[in-house]
């Protein structure tokens, strides 16, 4: 005998209605939510005059020094964007996110998360800058100039694809270029070479001891450990100034490093943008970041740029680049209005009405019977 399937009809108009009161909750709620637009303050457009004035050194640097820029894949000429594949190379990159970082008005958008993370005048950020996105280095540090805040950063020099990949201008020498010509004026804290285990493990040999002699004749002091804990202790010394101690306001993670992002797999909880109250790994698997964040740190993670871009409005792979300060930035971290909440309350209520309609409906049949 075949088994005979029973239909609850009750449950299946319940099931309807919820899905057809969703249907209609969730366009409104998109309709209302805070996508607060973020006005242009003097400072961010400053700022993103600063980074159109380190790309246009950069590109005349290029153009003076014989370095091609290739404009398949840079069309806005910055000299930002390097080849695929170099002896630099550590990891597969997108060139829509690397082109879209060379935007200025990152310049401004660092400003504004800066401010939304607490960071004033006379205050101190950490940035771990990879090569990787060299145009979030020069956003970052642009923006925490013109604010009067004094960035302590470390380098790395691995990148990846359409990075700083070039070994005539890597990300060390980048930083060397603008310092030279006063567009940037604070020095690395430190530099480190990137790659496996932040040592270069991944790179040949003649060419990673080429890249330790150009450290070594720059001066600049080195992070070369590649045991993430003793990595870690050491950067982290160098942010906080060691024995005589300075106070950190803010953590920029540029790119994906392994010794400022670690071996967790929460990192890939990270939101691109501003992260605050993190949940930390153990001590053993992390990385700079994490071990800002367990010192109650705030972190901007600048890494996962399609969703930077769309979190902020930052417009993707911009061709030609618009002028510097008219990018219409929105923050959907604003506070929600009464409007999205009496939807809320009104959508939930509707989903509780009808749960109990159905059970009374039923009862009502079951007594019937």
């Amino acid at each position: 005998m075949k088994p005979v399937l029973v239909v609850d009809r009750t449950l299946q108009r319940r099931i309807v209605a919820a899905g057809v009161v969703s249907l209609v909750a969730w366009p409104l709620l998109q309709t209302v939510s805070p996508r607060r637009s973020i006005p242009w303050s003097e400072e961010m457009r400053e700022a993103a005059q600063r980074m159109h004035q380190a790309i246009t050194t950069v590109a005349a640097f290029c153009e003076t020094e014989g370095i091609r820029i290739d404009e398949s894949l840079d069309p806005n000429h910055t000299g930002l964007i390097g080849p695929e594949y170099t002896p630099l190379f550590t990891t597969l990159g997108r060139l829509e996110g690397k082109r879209t970082t060379t935007n200025p008005d990152m310049a401004g958008l660092m400003v504004h998360m800066l401010r939304r993370a607490g960071v004033s005048a006379g205050d101190t950020i950490a940035v771990g800058a990879s090569a990787s996105f060299p145009g979030l280095m020069i956003a970052t540090l642009s923006a925490a100039e013109v604010m009067g805040v004094h960035p302590v950063t470390i380098l790395s020099l691995g990148a990846s694809s359409y990075g700083a990949t070039r070994p005539e201008l890597n990300l060390l020498h980048i930083h060397e270029l603008l310092l030279n010509e006063g567009v940037l004026s604070t020095a690395p804290a430190a530099v480190s070479l990137g790659g496996e285990g932040d040592v270069g493990a991944d790179f040949d040999p003649a060419f990673r001891e080429d890249l330790l002699q150009q450290i070594r004749v720059k001066q600049v002091p080195l992070v070369h450990d590649p045991d993430l804990r003793e990595n870690v202790a050491r950067r982290m010394a160098i942010y906080l100034g060691g024995a005589e101690g300075r106070r950190v306001v803010a953590f920029v993670n540029i790119g994906g490093s392994d010794a400022n992002l670690g071996s967790s797999p929460l990192v890939l909880n990270l939101e691109p943008g501003l992260n605050t109250d993190l949940a930390l790994p153990p001590p053993g698997e992390r990385g700079a970041l994490f071990a800002m964040a367990a010192r109650g740190i705030p972190v901007i993670h600048l890494l996962h740029i399609r969703g930077l871009a769309s979190r902020y409005g930052l417009p993707w792979d911009p061709v030609p680049l618009a002028q510097p300060g008219t990018a219409r930035l929105r923050d959907d971290a604003a506070p929600h209005t009464g409007r999205f909440w009496l939807i809320t309350a009104v959508y939930f209520s509707s989903l509780g009405l009808i749960a109990v309609v159905g059970r009374r409906r039923r009862e009502v049949r079951a007594i019937a019977h």
